[in-house]
């Protein structure tokens, strides 16, 4: 989860300089768009990965 949280704070830095740079604002907010959107893939990702392992948990301890 220490790859969120590099993620997150890229979004963060891309808001403020939004918030910054009145000239180049909708990029810096495309720009936190893109980062939002690799959070969630790797809110995704994690998730998923945790199904997996417990499927695979649970799957051995029905095996003899």
């Amino acid at each position: 989860m220490n790859r969120l949280v590099e993620i997150r704070g890229q979004e963060s830095l891309c808001r403020e300089r939004a918030a910054l740079d009145s000239e180049r604002r909708l990029f810096w907010l495309a720009q936190a768009q893109e980062w939002e959107q690799r959070a969630l893939d790797e809110i995704a990702r994690h998730f998923q990965e945790c199904s997996i392992a417990q499927a695979e948990l649970a799957r051995s301890r029905r095996l003899p």
